[in-house]
């Protein structure tokens, strides 16, 4: 629709007030289409401008710019900013008032008489973490990819509700990481919904989160039921990139379900695994927000994970150790290359 300009189209849409709504939402489509098409004049201007000045080969860097800075500011600098801290100490927050102190941040992280057992530890606390975090890793990777393959296959058949069904499945994706750990707080607490409900049927309350136990599984099952929908969907879209003339071709050769999945299915899907397991592992080992809102590390040190000790240690302790959290990131990002490393040439070497 074209939008009329002049005195004359003022006049009609003073008018216009005293006519149905229609007429208004007209003239008010009007406005912004006259303000939009001003910005984008404006911007055609100073882009052609800056097209003669350093030539069209130069623009995708122009449309880069923006982005690069913002990579540069919010996560280049302060990953150079982390790594200067680890090499420094003190409780100064400004670089150049901490005395370098060389490897003596990951010395203390690293000093045990005895690596399987925390207590024997200088920083007892961060071992605690790190068993707690490679428990989580291994009993959530494993749980989140095994239920995101099964939910991934039965989505890909031609069932009813199918569209309805995959947005349920995706929606808790879409939650914010505190209000899921609120929700299931409001669930799992000792005068929460589900005890309410057990303790209605004459048994006795469960202590959800104030049992270590209870309290680590229940950790598992939420972060599961949090992220699953977004390894369900990469998965869906992989099994949906499997032609399906090789499923025909393996029926007519009376190949039944189970061999059409092992021989089939899983070998082509193996890449699409793979990028699953290496995005869960790598979520799994920062895990913070949903826990620390959950239960906050406890009971005692019983989910307390990496992320939390290198926050406690750089932002809530009152030292502010800030060198000593650093170091800590390090580490947790140096297992996370070599863990990701080891895992791609697994699987080169079985390609």
């Amino acid at each position: 629709m074209m939008c009329p300009y002049g005195k004359d189209y003022l006049i009609m849409s003073v008018r216009s007030l005293f006519l149905p709504i229609k007429s208004v939402g007209t003239f008010i489509n009007c406005i912004f289409s006259s303000i939009l098409d001003f910005f984008i004049s404006a911007f055609d201007v100073v882009f052609s401008i800056l097209q003669r000045w350093i030539g069209i080969r130069g623009m995708p860097y122009v449309f880069a710019l923006p982005n690069l800075l913002i990579f540069g500011i919010f996560i280049l600098f302060p990953m150079l900013l982390n790594f200067v801290y680890a090499f420094t100490g003190g409780i100064e927050f400004f670089p150049d008032r901490r005395p370098w102190v060389g490897t003596a941040n990951f010395e203390q992280l690293l000093t045990c008489e005895d690596f399987i057992d925390p207590n024997t530890c200088y920083e007892d606390l961060f071992w605690r973490a790190v068993f707690n975090t490679s428990g989580y890793v291994i009993s959530q990777v494993g749980l989140m990819v095994i239920i995101s393959l099964i939910t991934a296959l039965v989505l890909n058949r031609n069932i009813k509700a199918r569209g309805f069904f995959r947005s349920v499945y995706f929606y808790p994706v879409l939650l914010s990481p505190i209000v899921v750990a609120l929700i299931w707080k409001w669930i799992l607490q000792e005068n929460g919904l589900l005890n309410g409900n057990i303790a209605g049927l004459g048994y006795d309350k469960v202590p959800f989160m104030v049992n270590a136990q209870w309290a680590r599984f229940w950790v598992v099952i939420i972060s599961v039921w949090a992220f699953m929908g977004f390894y369900t969907l990469i998965l869906l879209a992989g099994l949906q990139s499997i032609p399906s003339e090789l499923y025909e071709a393996a029926k007519i050769d009376g190949a039944n379900d189970w061999q059409l999945f092992r021989c089939i299915t899983l070998p082509l899907l193996m890449p699409t695994m793979l990028v699953v397991l290496v995005l869960s592992s790598i979520r799994a080992v920062q895990i913070f927000d949903v826990v620390f809102a959950f239960t906050g590390g406890g009971p005692g040190t019983a989910t307390l994970y990496l992320v939390q000790y290198i926050y406690e240690k750089g932002f809530s302790s009152p030292s502010k150790q800030f060198g000593l959290a650093a170091g800590a990131s390090l580490l947790m990002a140096g297992t996370l290359i070599v863990l990701t490393l080891i895992q791609l040439l697994l699987r080169r070497e079985e390609a």
